[in-house]
């Protein structure tokens, strides 16, 4: 019968994403997620709270135009172009050049930091209420050392990195007594000891040459845009007044050395023109008429247009023999398929054969080789005309064989005409090259010349000018500035950084849980496996093992139930009247929730006024008498298949509560042959006379994997309905269920998805699905009753 549009079929090819099951996946620990990013955003708090803050300070200068100065030290673009280039690049380096730095650590003491200490890191402090100062060479001190002071009132306490302790004490409340330690110390005036009582303080001394090596590290040179002649310098540190303090020196010092180096280069250079200008002089006369002769003994006019003639010659030349080696190849191809050819078929055409003779003797040949195929079909293989045209292609397939090797002879003359020719054009191309690299030497060393003259001419009126008067190399734009806003850590790249960190964890944990769960939870995962196999219904999951009640209950549990009976009758076969349906139920292991479906169902068939008898065939290990709370040793089925003499009717009870058109076969004590009973001629028997008293015989069988009982029993259904356990059921399972499918062991198998939606709220809205008109009530969790408005129940 053809199944309601409505049943659910497992598809067998199933790609697509579906984002918002995903999303509602993860969506449903949303309070994981909020605690998780409270966390993560509190360590970032953490983080920028005891963190050490680093400022960055900038200061900007602008590099002198040097063209309105002397400076030899000039890049050869701006030779060749007649003017000179600033080098922002040389300027860059000059800056941070270990010589500079160096005047600059000296001048400042920067191979001594002070430190103030709390209770969980130590900031950078540059003025502090003392001063350090060192009593050994700067540059003999070899490993870095630091020591710990604390000032009271009666003096300091100096401890060093080995523990021991000075004592040094007051001197006239401005200085300090001298002592054995390698510096000295000084207190600032107007020192009030009292203020800074309990403070410890840290002072590092490091060796001065790893101290202009670490200023280099962190000193950033580089220009303020790109067609700009100002340099931005940048330095970060805790103190922004020792960074204003370190660039504001650099500045004076880098200024100070380039006025010191235009007076002397001044000075140099108006010799220098002098003694350069002689020399030049004989050179570009020289040059000229090398240039001259060079040009006579070669025979050059202009050399761009003798290439050009011998280019174009050797590129034709190229694309000819390119042609030629193409037909050959395809000459090939051809002569290839008609000697591969056995059985008169179809030859290539359009191939791209330039020859026209070779294309319409193909073409003539698969022509006759049409129809000859068409003749076979009507004659035999021995009819005259099949023979003549069988000689015909024959001759065909000869003439063309025999006119591609007359193509491929012609055509490998060509090809060897072409190379003799390609060879000539390039000798004569190849000489042009190394001609116009002695001429452009040639050249090159007179535009030189040239500018070189024309340079110095210039300046050496300017060179008088520049001795006499010098100025700065650099103009200041900015003198250091610091931002109130720190450079690291930065609140705005913390927070965000944190924030994520918190959402990542939650999500890695929930993805290594989704990626290693193997349970069956809905209808996308029977899509994901491919049985094949269609689901006819899905129950709901409900604390307690409730049973159908009533005809006029509305639950969740007795809704779906009416679903599934409605999905059963549109897959069950037609049958003549008075002949029963028979479902059997069964699973694949133990816990599924078989037993109680198939009482359900049978309650369910039940309140439509249908005759129904519940089969409890599970023999070895029978549930059926817990739900009815009598002794599993009841008279039953099995009492019925090992006593001939039991009639049908005295194995049978009266149904579950007010069904009057129910009534149930447990399955009686459990037998040591369980097999042999279901395989036997009474089980037969005891079949066809419940078809004839019954409209539905809802089976309960053993769990196929466990046991063979309900596959023995299976030739009996007209339906027979695989129960799924939502949260319990191993994907690994559907393989097998698969498996009786495909080998017929299970006749007409449908699947019922049971406990739907246990521990997976967002999976489906059974509140709504199922009790959507019938009064369903759902308890909602605390939580959810606050974020959301009470919903009025239809009446």
């Amino acid at each position: 019968m053809k199944e309601l549009p409505y049943l659910l079929d497992v598809k067998e090819n199933v790609n697509t994403l579906d984002l918002k099951e995903i999303l509602l996946k993860y969506f449903r620990f949303w309070p994981w997620f909020i605690v998780s990013s409270i966390f993560g955003l509190a360590l970032g708090f953490c983080y920028l709270s005891y963190t050490p803050k680093i400022y960055e300070s900038v200061a900007k200068i602008q590099i002198v135009d040097e063209s309105k100065q002397l400076d030899l030290a000039v890049d050869p673009k701006s030779l060749m172009s007649g003017k000179i280039a600033i080098n922002l690049e040389n300027d860059i380096e000059k800056l941070k050049s270990y010589r500079i730095l160096h005047q600059v650590s000296k001048a400042l003491n920067l191979d001594v930091s002070y430190f103030k200490k709390d209770f969980i890191n130590k900031t950078e402090i540059w003025n502090p209420p003392f001063t350090i100062t060192k009593i050994k060479e700067m540059d003999s001190l070899q490993i870095e050392q630091e020591f710990k002071i604390e000032i009271n009132i009666s003096g300091a306490w100096i401890t060093d990195e080995d523990g021991k302790v000075t004592i040094v004490h007051f001197k006239q409340q401005d200085t300090l007594a001298k002592s054995d330690l390698p510096f000295r110390i000084d207190v600032r005036k107007n020192l009030q000891p009292k203020d800074y009582e309990g403070i410890e303080f840290g002072v590092i001394i490091r060796p001065m040459k790893q101290t202009v090596l670490d200023l280099a590290k962190n000193l950033q040179v580089e220009a303020y845009n790109k067609n700009s002649d100002i340099l931005a310098l940048s330095l970060t540190g805790q103190s922004s007044q020792r960074s204003e303090d370190i660039l504001n020196e650099i500045i004076n010092k880098f200024s100070q050395d380039g006025v010191t180096d235009r007076q002397l280069v001044s000075k140099r250079t108006l010799e220098f023109i002098d003694e350069r200008f002689l020399y030049l002089s004989g050179e570009l006369d020289s040059i000229e008429i090398n240039k001259q002769d060079f040009k006579q003994s070669n025979n050059l006019s202009y050399i761009q247009s003798d290439a050009d003639i011998s280019l174009q010659r050797k590129m034709i030349t190229r694309d000819e023999a390119s042609k030629l080696e193409t037909q050959v190849s395809l000459s090939g191809l051809l002569k290839n398929a008609v000697n591969d050819q056995l059985n008169y078929g179809l030859l290539p055409v359009d191939i791209g054969l330039e020859n026209s003779g070779i294309n319409a003797l193909v073409l003539e040949y698969n022509r006759t080789s049409i129809e000859r195929d068409r003749l076979i079909t009507s004659v035999g293989a021995y009819h005259p005309a099949l023979v003549k045209l069988s000689s015909q292609l024959d001759q065909l397939k000869l003439n063309i064989i025999n006119t591609l090797n007359v193509y491929q002879t012609q055509l490998k003359m060509s090809l060897d005409q072409l190379n003799r020719e390609k060879s000539q054009a390039g000798y004569s191309f190849s000489r042009l090259p190394e001609k116009e690299k002695a001429l452009r030497a040639i050249e090159r060393q007179q535009s030189i010349k040239e500018n070189l003259y024309l340079l110095l001419l210039q300046k050496r009126e300017e060179a008088g000018i520049n001795f006499a008067v010098t100025s700065p190399s650099i103009k200041v734009v900015d003198y250091a500035l610091t931002d109130k806003e720190t450079s690291s850590p930065k609140k705005r790249i913390v927070y965000p950084i944190s924030l994520a960190f918190g959402l990542l964890i939650p999500f890695i944990v929930l993805f290594i849980r989704f990626s290693l769960d193997t349970k069956v939870r809905n209808l996308a995962d029977l899509e994901k496996v491919n049985t094949g196999i269609s689901l006819l219904c899905e129950i709901p999951y409900l604390k307690k093992n409730k049973i159908f009640i009533s005809d006029n209950d509305r639950s969740i549990l007795t809704e779906s139930f009416r679903i599934l009976c409605t999905n059963i009758n549109y897959r069950l076969p037609k049958k003549e009247e008075n002949v029963g349906q028979v479902v059997l139920v069964t699973s694949s292991i133990k816990g599924e929730g078989k037993t109680l479906l198939a009482l359900n169902l049978s309650l369910a068939f039940s309140s439509m006024e249908k005759r129904v008898l519940l089969l409890g065939a599970d023999l070895r290990n029978p549930q059926l008498h817990s739900h009815f709370e009598i002794d599993k040793n009841t008279l039953g089925l099995v009492d019925y298949l090992t006593d001939p003499k039991m009639k049908f009717h005295n194995c049978l009870q009266e149904g579950f509560g007010k069904s009057d058109n129910l009534r149930v076969c447990f399955s009686g004590p459990i037998p040591p042959n369980a097999p042999v009973l279901l395989s036997g001629k009474r089980f037969t028997q005891f079949m066809e006379i419940a078809k004839k008293e019954f409209d539905y015989i809802i089976i309960d069988t053993s769990p196929t994997i466990l046991v063979t009982d309900t596959l023995l029993i299976s030739k009996y259904a007209d339906l027979s309905l695989y129960v799924l356990r939502a949260g319990f059921t191993d994907k690994k399972l559907l393989d097998y269920s698969k498996r009786l499918k495909s080998d017929k062991k299970l006749q007409k198998m449908a699947y019922v998805l049971n406990g739907v939606g246990q521990g997976s709220s967002h999976d489906y809205n059974y509140g709504y699905g199922y009790g959507y008109g019938y009064k369903a009530k759902k308890e909602h969790k605390a939580w959810y009753r606050i974020r959301k408005k009470p919903i009025k129940e239809n009446i």
